[in-house]
């Protein structure tokens, strides 16, 4: 077995919210006389509130930023009421890194509430013994607690994790806390620096980083 532990960010990663949070931010942008760009979405992905705030009234000086993430998360919201898909080969992944034993845990920028109920609506809540959200940590991604936190609570050494990630600040989390790090980009081309292994799918990813899995 190649490592003791998988540990997964969620959003982009393990279910596909983030194009739902794009595809928001696209008709809200234009509602308030801007565009939504893939640039700007990935500097401000994986970043916690205040950073990504600051990013925005940088890109939008004009903007009324209250008025605007207002409308966002709104339809944020109304999109996820709809639905909240898994991404494609997570739960192919997830079954069979479980099937061989693997204690398995999720290390995210969402809250416990919001988290819970990502996890819950896409049936993938029955695979992970430890979750990790914003709300556990002082220090987000891309400060390496979140995952230090979850290979703690895992009981294991971080230096024997595989994480898997989408975005440059998660992917800087994990890479600063001593694993490996497997790069499943998104919505957008994150720098690939703090990567170890970059791949078009979780299994993809996976079978880089030395799983043989029959899928």
């Amino acid at each position: 077995m190649p490592f003791d532990a998988v540990i997964f960010d969620l959003d982009g990663t393990l279910v596909d919210t983030e194009r739902l949070m794009y595809e928001a931010g696209e008709t809200v942008f234009a509602r308030h006389g801007t565009r939504m760009t893939h640039d700007l979405f990935g500097q401000i992905l994986g970043t916690d509130g205040p950073t990504g705030q600051r990013i925005l009234r940088a890109a939008l000086p004009e903007t009324d930023l209250d008025a605007l993430n207002r409308d966002w998360d709104a339809e944020i919201h109304t999109r996820f009421a709809a639905g909240i898909p898994a991404r494609e080969g997570a739960e192919a992944l997830l079954t069979a890194l479980a099937g061989q034993g693997l204690p398995l845990a999720v290390a995210t920028s969402s809250g416990t509430r919001a988290a819970t109920r990502k996890l819950s609506e896409t049936g993938l809540a029955r695979f992970f013994e430890v979750v990790v959200t914003a709300d556990d940590v002082t220090h987000r991604k891309p400060a390496p607690d979140p995952y230090l936190l979850a290979a703690r609570q895992l009981g294991v050494d971080p230096a024997r994790c595989l994480a898997f990630e989408d975005s440059g600040p998660g992917s800087r989390s994990a890479f600063a806390a001593g694993m490996q790090v497997v790069l499943v980009p998104d919505m957008t081309t994150p720098p690939t620096d703090h990567a170890h292994h970059v791949a078009p799918s979780l299994i993809e990813g996976a079978r880089k980083a030395g799983f043989d899995l029959p899928l």
